[in-house]
C-alpha cells in the first residue's frame, strides 16, 4: 500500500517532519501537492467524516490521520520508528507534541501578532519576540532534549530507546530549521549540546535519509516555511 501524504507545495514546513519518517523507513508514498498543486488539498476533504483541521494529513487505505505527531504516532510501529513497549511509545509521542510545541515557538517569532499579516507589519513586535526566544526559549527546549539524552538508560544516540525514532528523525528538523534561522545563535550555543549534535549528524548520515537531502524532493528552507532567516532577528 502506497501512503498518500497532502501539504503545501513549495516548503519544508510540518509536512517535512511526517516526510522524513516516510524517507527513513524507505516506505512507498505519493507526496500529493507536489506533484499535483495545491489544489488538492481544498478537493480532499470534501465528503471526509474526520476532515482533518489542515494539512498535513496522510491517508492509509480508509485511514485519514492529521497533525504531525497523531501522524507519527500511527506510523510509528508500521514503520518501525517506534519502540514496541507502551510506555516508551507515549513517551515518544511526548516528545513529539514538545518538538511540535517548539516549532509553534519558532514560527511565531516572525509572527507574534498574526499569521494572517505580513511580517513587514510586525516587524518591531518580532523584534522583542526574538529576544525572548533566543535568550529563554531556544536554551529551555535545548536544555530538556539535552537532558532527554543524558538520561537514556540505552545511551544518549537516541532520545529513546537503542534505535532510530521519529523523534530522533524531528529533533533533526527542527535543529535544521533552527540553523536556519538563526544561525548567529546556533553557532554560538551547538557546542553547548554535543548529545543533540551527535544525534543531529548521526540522522544526516543514516543512509535513506543522507539520500534524500542530497535529492530534488528534499525542498530547501525559504521565507515562507516554519522558520524563516531575517538577519535582524539573529544578531
Amino acid at each position: 500500500m502506497t501512503y498518500e501524504l497532502y501539504y503545501w507545495s513549495g516548503i519544508q514546513g510540518r509536512g517535512e517532519y511526517v516526510r522524513l519518517a516516510l524517507e527513513a523507513a524507505g516506505a512507498p508514498y505519493r507526496d500529493f501537492a507536489r506533484l499535483d498543486g495545491d489544489r488538492v488539498l481544498s478537493a480532499f476533504g470534501k465528503g471526509i467524516e474526520t476532515p482533518s483541521f489542515a494539512p498535513p494529513f496522510l491517508k492509509d487505505g480508509a485511514v485519514v490521520v492529521g497533525q504531525v505527531a497523531a501522524i507519527l504516532l500511527y506510523l510509528g510501529d508500521r514503520l518501525e520508528l517506534a519502540p514496541k513497549d507502551e510506555r516508551l511509545r507515549l513517551w515518544t509521542h511526548q516528545i513529539q507534541l514538545t518538538i511540535a510545541d517548539f516549532v509553534v515557538e519558532g514560527h511565531d517569532v516572525h509572527h507574534p501578532i498574526g499569521a494572517g499579516q505580513y511580517y513587514e507589519d510586525q516587524k518591531p513586535e518580532a523584534l522583542r519576540r526574538a529576544e525572548e526566544f533566543r535568550d529563554e526559549r531556544v536554551p529551555k527546549f535545548l536544555d530538556w532534549f539535552e537532558t532527554i539524552l543524558e538520561r537514556n538508560p540505552a545511551g544518549p544516540d537516541h532520545l529513546v530507546g537503542d534505535r532510530l525514532t521519529y523523534a530522533d528523525l524531528s529533533l533533526f528538523q527542527v535543529m535544521s530549521g533552527l540553523s536556519y534561522a538563526f544561525p548567529r545563535l546556533m553557532e554560538r550555543l551547538y557546542g553547548d549540546y554535543p548529545k543533540i549534535a551527535a544525534v543531529s549528524a548521526a540522522v544526516a548520515k543514516h543512509p535513506p535519509i543522507a539520500a534524500y537531502l542530497k535529492s530534488d524532493r528534499r525542498l530547501s528552507p525559504n521565507e515562507d516555511d516554519i522558520f524563516r532567516h531575517y538577519p535582524e532577528l539573529d544578531p
